[in-house]
């Protein structure tokens, strides 16, 4: 029998977007800009970097606020309805360790793929390391490689390679824009229709 992985992104998909919310918490407009806006990652990390230079927000300003974020309504219950159906679930994520942990606890430590921030002695964010250039297209097709079918659902620009790579691809609630270019991947809006997408992608799930 195939085995069949589920692969997610994870702000916008299981939590709020970080990034949005720090800007919501400082005031600082700027750092509202997320993938879901911009294609080009490495562009977005610049601007985000010089923005809180500029401001002069630290590690631990943005880290303050991921303290104070909750699972989307719903997130755990669907991790928990995924878990059950397929042999394996993966977050695929452009975020950073030093983000993440307080975020994979709420959502009952489901494994993750992410990057590194470079942080100074004084707590200034200075560079990030990303653990693979394209790192979940990259992941999917591994997975692929080892046998494994994957079907996959993310919301943004950075999402859409991982979802074409993989065997079945879903966009979860994107803007506008992301859909108007990538129309021929199924949308799904809310987690019940993310689970009706999940079961008929999958060779084996059923609702």
């Amino acid at each position: 029998m195939t085995i069949e992985l589920a692969c997610f992104d994870l702000e916008g998909v299981f939590v709020p977007e970080i990034w949005v919310n720090v800007a919501e918490r400082t005031g600082i407009d700027e750092l509202r800009l997320t993938t879901r806006d911009v294609a080009d990652y490495d562009q977005l990390m610049r601007h985000r970097l010089t923005v809180l230079d500029r401001h002069g927000l630290r590690l631990a300003d943005v880290t303050d606020v991921i303290a104070t974020l909750t699972p989307l309504p719903g997130a755990p219950e669907t991790l928990t309805w995924v878990r059950e159906r397929f042999a394996g679930v993966l977050i695929l994520s452009d975020t950073f360790t030093q983000f993440a942990k307080p975020l994979m606890a709420q959502l009952g430590w489901p494994a993750l793929f992410c990057h590194e921030l470079v942080v100074d002695d004084g707590g200034r964010i200075t560079g990030w390391r990303l653990r693979r250039p394209n790192q979940k297209y990259e992941s999917v097709k591994a997975l692929q490689g080892l046998g494994f079918r994957v079907v996959a659902a993310g919301d943004s620009y950075n999402d859409t390679a991982m979802l074409e790579q993989a065997d079945a691809g879903i966009l979860f609630d994107p803007p506008d824009n992301v859909v108007a270019e990538f129309g021929h991947l199924p949308v799904a809006r809310g987690y019940a229709e993310l689970r009706t997408e999940l079961a008929r992608a999958s060779l084996h799930v059923h609702e």
